[in-house]
């Protein structure tokens, strides 16, 4: 019988354990499946039949008619979007953790909601009321306020759907958030020092959220330049109904600023983790030298 302390030898000629194929396999065909495609879609825009190689298709993309009022358009959107649903989110999430745990359920379902409606409904709803509300309150002040939220230059009608349709995305980066960090003690630890409900909200829990914040207006601010359904049949052209309408007359013209705007969204992205893991190393090494410093003072 083999004893628990024995282990076999390893043979000179032997291999060792094989490594499972599976996840490099995966990556590869993963990898496969998101480059071909954008390999396809470069070679559309840079080999032109009759002129060979060439860039006239991103050179013409900032001179193009529409490119810079509609991108314009959509970073304003994202920045009202995400400042919206993170006021009325991270107050919601914070309150639900410390004083009414059993409302976190519910909150839960009210934000993951959206997902279930499709953005046609959504849409559907939205025109309805749109409708009805100048047509029923012609002779009410909240004429104006129909008016002024369908405003082409601003609409804040698309910052409202955009803001519903984001909260599932921002609700869970935030809870995720929320999980790692021991709130309570925070609040309590701010309240004790004299600091009011607000300012213990933005003093002590929201710098250990900056990473859930980081990763909720990444995606709201993803979700809102590349959104096109509630847009289009509201009658908005924001950044990618103009690239729908673009690759009618310029199929090529086209291609190329959904390359760019992927390449703006990764950068976008790549910058966010950047910030979010970036360490205090000069604080840290603060923390660390005052000890030192007070043991050399002692000493003498």
């Amino acid at each position: 019988m083999a004893r628990l302390g024995d282990v076999s030898p390893i043979r000179p000629g032997s291999r060792g354990p094989r490594r499972p194929l599976g996840r490099p396999l995966v990556l590869l065909l993963a990898g496969v499946y998101f480059l071909v495609p954008l390999l396809a879609s470069t070679v559309f825009t840079v080999n032109v039949p009759g002129q060979g190689l060439t860039l006239s298709s991103y050179t013409r993309i900032f001179t193009a008619a529409g490119f810079t009022g509609s991108l314009l358009l959509s970073l304003g959107l994202a920045a009202a979007t995400v400042a919206l649903v993170l006021l009325v989110t991270v107050p919601a999430a914070v309150a639900a953790r410390l004083s009414a745990p059993r409302l976190r359920p519910v909150l839960e379902v009210v934000c993951t909601l959206p997902l279930v409606v499709p953005p046609v409904a959504l849409t559907a709803g939205l025109g309805t009321v749109l409708r009805w509300g100048p047509e029923k309150l012609s002779t009410t002040p909240l004429y104006q306020t129909f008016v002024a939220v369908q405003n082409p230059d601003f609409p804040l009608v698309l910052v409202l759907a955009y803001a519903v349709m984001a909260l599932p995305f921002v609700y869970r980066a935030l809870d995720a958030g929320l999980r790692s960090v021991d709130v309570r003690t925070l609040v309590e630890a701010a309240r004790d020092c004299g600091a009011s409900w607000p300012r213990a909200l933005v003093s002590a829990v929201l710098p250990n959220l900056r990473g859930a914040l980081l990763n909720a207006s990444f995606l709201t601010l993803a979700l809102v330049l590349g959104e096109f359904t509630v847009a289009s049949l509201l009658g908005f052209q924001p950044f990618a109904v103009w690239i729908v309408q673009a690759s009618g007359s310029d199929a090529r013209l086209s291609v190329a600023v959904s390359l760019l705007s992927l390449l703006l969204t990764w950068a976008l992205l790549i910058a966010l983790t950047t910030v979010g893991n970036r360490r205090r190393t000069p604080r840290s090494s603060r923390t660390f030298e005052a000890p030192a410093a007070s043991q050399g003072k002692t000493s003498r």
